[in-house]
């Protein structure tokens, strides 16, 4: 979403390298890219002066101007206001003290709310919690019956008296579902409320109506982040009409420009506390303002990324497979498919190496990444026998063969799927035994140049010194070289314990030497 945000960015701050210090020109320079890059982006006037006044302010005073890197100094000051003016600290849920915890969803038509209510209630599942979905948009229809499609798929119970599609009393189910959630033990109800197409008296009064009756611990606004500006009045009207406490962002994986996003906590004073960010249930979790701050400036989100990992991993399978690691030849195709299925299970490829640091400068190629990539390669292992799996090594021209057929594939690409794995096993194993990347200089037991390593592993030498073509010369230089030898060897005589001229040693003279006691000789014969 934020993509032409971080791409306008990041050219800003590159203009900035290599300026052992900022002038005033640079700084305005560099504010007013930064402004256009904002407006660019769809942020609000007013938070877009805010944010850049504050930027400028800072980067001229001391920080700045004493710091190292001016450059990377504005850098960190940018991504300060950015963590700032998206709500600074991460707000999460407050919960009843006693009875039901109450969540109140409200927003338009068509931002998500039904959705996002059983991902909601998913994510409360996961935290230990026992939620219900109440089914209160009795407006639109198959409103009823899609939460109830939802609450099915995360294994949430819905409360859903009235058939909804126009008809019932949406204040009386909300109502009534208190009583229904005491009386089957849950800790947390979610209602789920009609929207419109627009702002209008009804809405407003319906909202209220249904806040008025339950008294919700918590009113959480739904808005589609793709809307643009009209995100920001609508989220001034709701709070005007019927107030919330916090803000719930919705389709962050579209392609629009994200300044919803930036402008809504400036604007209503309400911090953003969820995000939504895909199709699956489980596409939905806390909003950071800082990780979304270091995605804008295409610093990465790693810690999100861990926490999805946590979730997804199985951590004894892991375990294993780190055991495996240590031992050459251990790890077998097998443990790769189960690897390859895990990292599946955090979502497509493209999300996963958008959280890495720096890679927004590959957003192209990430874009055109196929995701059956994947599914073309587990197709091929799949596809072999658990001995083939076990031992790569068996696998020969006729079983590629038979693989490649199996597999609806092309027998290169068994080749080349079998080639890799012994290449990322060797690289992984050395790097669990601690030995660093394979070719790398300085790295322990590696050679850095071009046919070093080879020249390791075989013990071999390098050149020698090269002699002259000159005969005379020549042997003028073979004479000194066996004049040095016998000098060395001269040196190494003193030595008692061994002759290295390799002839007989005189143990009694070696003794004199030593200069020992009388007494002392006995033990030499």
């Amino acid at each position: 979403m934020f993509a032409t945000l971080s791409d306008r960015l990041a050219d800003t701050f590159k203009n900035l390298r290599g300026k052992g210090r900022l002038s005033d020109a640079d700084i305005d320079a560099t504010a007013r890219e930064i402004r256009i890059a904002l407006l660019e982006a769809d942020v609000a006037l007013p938070v877009v002066k805010e944010f850049v006044g504050a930027v400028k302010e800072r980067a001229r005073g001391e920080e700045v101007s004493g710091a190292l890197n001016p450059a990377q100094q504005i850098i960190k000051i940018v991504h300060e206001e950015l963590v700032a003016i998206l709500g600074g600290e991460t707000r999460r849920l407050r919960y009843a003290k006693s009875g039901p915890t109450v969540i109140m969803l409200a927003g338009l038509q068509g931002a998500g709310k039904t959705t996002l209510a059983a991902k909601l209630a998913l994510w409360l599942k996961e935290q230990d919690k026992t939620p219900m979905l109440v089914a209160a948009d009795l407006q639109r229809p198959n409103a009823v019956q899609q939460l109830q499609v939802n609450g099915e798929r995360v294994g949430v119970p819905v409360f859903a008296p009235e058939p909804g599609n126009g008809t019932g009393n949406p204040v009386d189910v909300a109502r009534a579902s208190l009583e229904e959630a005491r009386r089957k033990l849950h800790d947390v109800v979610i209602i789920d409320t009609a929207g419109r197409l627009g702002v209008d008296a009804e809405l407003m009064k319906q909202a209220a109506d249904i806040r008025d009756a339950v008294q919700p611990d918590e009113v959480l606004f739904v808005v589609d982040a793709m809307i643009g500006q009209d995100a920001v009045t609508t989220a001034q009207a709701f709070l005007e009409g019927v107030g919330y406490d916090g803000v719930v962002l919705t389709k962050l994986d579209g392609d629009a420009r994200g300044g919803a996003a930036l402008s809504i906590r400036s604007v209503t004073g309400r911090p953003v506390m969820f995000a939504s960010s895909g199709e699956k249930m489980t596409d939905f979790d806390l909003f950071h303002p800082d990780r979304m701050a270091s995605r804008i400036l295409d610093m990465g989100d790693m810690l999100t990324l861990i926490e999805q990992a946590e979730k997804a991993f199985d951590s004894e399978q892991s375990m294993k497979a780190a055991e495996k690691l240590a031992t050459k030849g251990g790890f077998t195709l097998e443990d790769f498919l189960q690897q390859m299925q895990q990292i599946r299970k955090l979502g497509s490829m493209t999300k996963i190496m958008g959280m890495l640091p720096g890679m927004g400068q590959f957003r192209d190629q990430l874009e055109n990444f196929d995701e059956r990539e994947i599914d073309r390669l587990q197709a091929i292992i799949q596809s072999m026998t658990p001995a083939e799996r076990a031992n790569p090594k068996i696998i020969d021209g006729s079983r590629r063969a038979r693989i490649a057929k199996g597999s609806g594939r092309q027998v290169s690409d068994v080749n080349q799927l079998v080639d890799r794995f012994f290449e990322a096993r060797k690289m992984m194993e050395q790097m669990a035994r601690g030995g660093g990347m394979p070719g790398m200089p300085g790295m322990p037991g590696m050679a850095g140049k071009r046919g070093g390593a080879k020249q390791a592993a075989k013990g071999k030498k390098g050149k020698g010194k090269r002699t002259s073509g000159n005969p005379a010369k020549a042997a003028q230089e073979k004479a000194a070289q066996q004049a040095a030898a016998k000098a060395a060897a001269a040196e190494k005589a003193a030595n008692p314990f061994g002759d290295p001229a390799g002839g007989e040693v005189d143990y009694e003279k070696a003794a004199a030497a030593l200069d020992l006691p009388k007494d002392f000789s006995k033990f030499l014969k």
